[in-house]
């Protein structure tokens, strides 16, 4: 076979089908993390296969010739993987960060939009003769596009760049409820997830962008070059793909999940606390300083002072009026503070300094100290040796 089947920009879609599918193969075979996430995961990058095989067919100029001779039901079969990906990877962002995550009958919702489009295509579509789609197939695709299918495109970025903000928003979720949980966040790492989302979150708006400008040149004869944009987006991909693959080959995908529950100060807790168990934990925080464990959690904590966790967690943020995060790093700064105003380490570093309070972060330790304090650690100490003359 001497034909020539691809070009360079052809290239770029061939490679990231060739990437996702190894991904998904990897994350099937991959014996470290939550089987449920991985599943999702993998189905996602399955998905992420299918779209660029789907624009391959469409508008490859030698694999279009080839399918077309083949089958025509080729023909954008791959493309209803648009409707799936991106509550995939919703699916999977909160199957990760929930530990107690489970698929719930809710979570269909976000496929009736794949169901409605699935019998649409059947309708308009495979129902079809050969004949017919052959025909049909003459020419160039986007141009003889109908409106409704303009339209439905439109919907579909709109949708899938909507699932992308919900996965932001479960996101920050995470990062509220986790500072009820544990008192340092260097701990947790989210550096995958945060390139995950948002990375497909800007590649499903210039989906958007592009769909917007294709109506804009067919129907309201708008001179703008969409084709470039997809071009574009296509090179884009690729690239993310791969930075994706690198990265998750040097970093875990576990880390801390939290209970799929709602924030505490959002419920109503309206029981008076009793006093007796209030005096436990002070006395308990102020004898035998539980914070001075780098890795002191919430749970860790709890079973130190023979409470639930639940507990804890509700006495802490409606009496303290705080998250276990900003409880347990306030006496860590009441700690350096005492160390930094103590002549017998007067001369430890502010690392030494913030090592024996409690901290494993630097930029936590600082952060905290002025926001509390007004100053920086190293201000505060001179201030008070100037003062005193020390």
């Amino acid at each position: 076979m001497k034909e020539t089947l691809f070009n360079t920009h052809d290239l770029a879609l061939i490679i990231s089908i060739y990437q996702c599918l190894f991904f998904s193969l990897f994350l099937i075979t991959i014996k470290k993390g939550k089987r449920s996430s991985n599943i999702l995961l993998s189905l996602f990058f399955l998905a992420q296969a299918a779209i660029p095989l789907d624009n391959l067919i469409n508008f490859g100029e030698g694999f279009r010739g080839e399918s077309l001779a083949y089958s025509p039901n080729l023909f954008y079969i791959f493309g209803l993987a648009y409707w799936l990906e991106a509550p995939l990877l919703l699916l999977y962002i909160r199957s990760i960060i929930y530990k107690n995550f489970k698929l719930k009958k809710t979570d269909a919702l976000y496929f009736i939009p794949f169901v409605l489009f699935a019998v649409y295509f059947y309708i308009t579509w495979i129902s079809l003769g050969d004949a017919t789609k052959v025909d049909r197939l003459q020419g160039t695709i986007i141009a003889g596009a109908s409106l409704l299918d303009r339209e439905i495109h439109i919907f579909r970025e709109c949708f899938r760049f909507f699932c992308g903000v919900l996965c932001l928003i479960e996101l920050r979720h995470y990062k509220e409820q986790i500072k009820n949980e544990v008192a340092e966040l260097e701990t947790i790492n989210l550096t995958w997830l945060n390139i995950l989302t948002i990375g497909f979150l800007v590649v499903r708006g210039i989906a958007v962008c592009v769909a917007v400008l294709i109506l804009f040149s067919y129907e309201l004869s708008f001179n703008v070059d969409h084709e470039f944009m997809g071009l574009m987006s296509n090179y884009l991909m690729m690239l993310f793909i791969t930075i994706l693959i690198l990265f998750n080959t040097e970093q875990s995908t576990i880390f801390k999940g939290i209970d799929q529950l709602l924030p505490v100060k959002k419920e109503k807790h309206n029981e008076p606390i009793d006093p007796e168990i209030l005096n436990k934990i002070e006395q308990y925080m102020t004898a035998q300083k539980p914070y001075l464990n780098h890795l002191l959690s919430q749970k860790n904590l709890a079973n130190q002072l023979e409470l639930v966790p639940r507990t804890l967690s509700i006495i802490i943020n409606h009496h303290y009026k705080r998250n276990f995060f900003e409880f347990i790093n306030q006496y860590r700064i009441e700690e350096s503070k005492s160390l930094l105003t103590n002549v017998v380490h007067k001369n430890k570093t502010m690392l030494e300094v913030m090592d024996m309070a409690g901290f494993n972060s630097k930029a936590t330790f600082n952060t905290f100290f002025k926001k509390l304090v007004g100053v920086t650690p190293t201000q505060y100490r001179k201030d008070f040796f100037a003062k005193n003359d020390l």
